[in-house]
């Protein structure tokens, strides 16, 4: 067991623009795709994944002097916050996280073929959306069946969210036969701003305001390009950080490249996902009956090339920051979680079909929430890595206990026990 452990590690470890070429191309032979093509899909689907790395952490080494601006307010808290990555890692050290994936692709594989969903999550890397509350369910419940049962029921959970964003997904974003399988986001971003959205069309006045990154483009000519846009936005963030001449054109420049490599990039993977989809389709036809599609779970990093998603970004770090001291007894600064709200603007930016304005309220409230929470979580968290190989030595949080379901739903179904026991 331990040695299979370790080579799922390893493997996953290598990165998602590794798995995801391996995992695309035996998905297509397996639907039928001759071996060449097979594997021209899953080098395309993996250059562009790793292109697409690469625009994104040139967007976050791009705005790193605005977010390195406001560290200084950083001093002072006892608890360290730190990033999905390390977070992940610590998740694959329990010892039932190398029956969650298999466990989670069968039975996945199983619900299509009996038509209850039509969703095929092939998003490995992204389990620890799973891993995480499986974890954290280990730690607080000292129980590794729980834990395992709690990550495998959020990776089949995730399924039926997926499904219900996968139409407005495709439309908005065009990205045909692919819907978005991470569990914080489909299963807890964008239903809290599909119901926000539900009470601004309530609210006189707020209903009318429709501020469309499209629509401002078509009015301002080449001024609502994305490339001008993001140099605009890179400017403004620079400029309210107080940033020299030239780090402002520099930051200015990174947010254009990035709001154009974006969308670039994206295309690149859709180039091997589409051949895919088809065949995954056509393959589903022939088995289950002429009715049966087929939607392939991928990362929220497809829905970043949206020029709203970069514009909510980037506007969303000031804002974050003055958000931390509306947090009662605040005890981390957020600076990881500054570099992973491009992660949140997507579903967000779906739920209010582009609108800027809505967006921005959405991610305000969505960002207090995730504060709040991973704040009041710390506890919680922090027994969670307790359980790991990877110590901090002193408090942490992290940006999942404060936006993915399966956590919240664990930390407080604990303190319910425990306050009754």
């Amino acid at each position: 067991m331990e040695i299979l452990l370790k080579f799922f590690q390893g493997f996953v470890n290598l990165g998602a623009s590794v798995l995801l070429p391996v995992v695309i191309a035996i998905l297509a032979v397996f639907f039928g795709m001759k071996a060449g093509r097979a594997i021209k899909a899953g080098l395309l689907v993996g250059i562009g994944f790793q292109g697409l790395c690469l625009a994104v952490n040139l967007l976050i080494t791009s705005v790193t002097p605005a977010m390195e601006y406001y560290e200084k307010l950083g001093s002072g808290y006892d608890t360290l916050e730190v990033g999905f990555a390390a977070l992940g890692a610590a998740s694959w050290t329990t010892p039932f996280a190398v029956l969650v994936i298999p466990s989670i692709i069968l039975v996945n594989i199983i619900l299509v073929r009996l038509k209850v969903t039509k969703v095929l999550n092939v998003d490995i890397w992204n389990f620890m959306h799973f891993l995480v509350p499986g974890a954290l369910a280990y730690a607080l419940f000292g129980n590794a069946v729980i834990g395992f049962l709690v990550a495998f029921v959020c990776g089949i959970i995730v399924l039926f969210f997926a499904q219900w964003t996968a139409k407005p997904w495709q439309e908005f974003f065009g990205l045909e036969g692919t819907t978005c399988t991470c569990l914080s986001f489909v299963a807890w971003a964008y239903p809290i701003g599909y119901g926000l959205n539900k009470i601004i069309d309530k609210i006189p006045g707020l209903n009318k305001i429709d501020i469309n990154m499209d629509k401002v483009g078509q009015k301002l000519g080449v001024f609502g390009d994305p490339a001008i846009i993001g140099v605009v936005v890179g400017a403004f963030l620079a400029i309210i950080t107080k940033q020299s001449p030239g780090e402002t054109l520099t930051m200015a420049m990174g947010v254009a490249a990035a709001m154009v490599l974006i969308p670039r990039m994206v295309s690149i993977m859709m180039e091997g996902l589409s051949p895919l989809g088809q065949s995954a389709n056509e393959y589903m036809h022939k088995k289950i009956g002429e009715d049966a599609d087929i939607y392939i779970g991928m990362d929220i990093a497809l829905g970043l090339g949206d020029p709203t998603c970069i514009t909510c970004t980037a506007i969303m770090i000031p804002i974050t920051i003055l958000l931390v001291f509306l947090v009662p007894d605040m005890r981390f600064f957020p600076l990881g979680l500054l570099a992973e709200i491009c992660y949140l603007a997507p579903m967000v930016v779906l739920s209010s079909k582009g609108n800027l304005f809505r967006s921005l309220i959405a991610m305000t409230i969505l960002m207090y929430i995730t504060l709040f929470l991973a704040n009041m979580f710390i506890p919680e968290a922090t027994s969670m890595m307790s359980v790991t190989n990877v110590d901090f030595g002193k408090s942490v949080t992290a940006s999942h206990f404060g936006w993915n379901p399966g956590n919240v739903v664990v930390s407080i179904i604990h303190r319910i026990m425990v306050m009754f026991a």
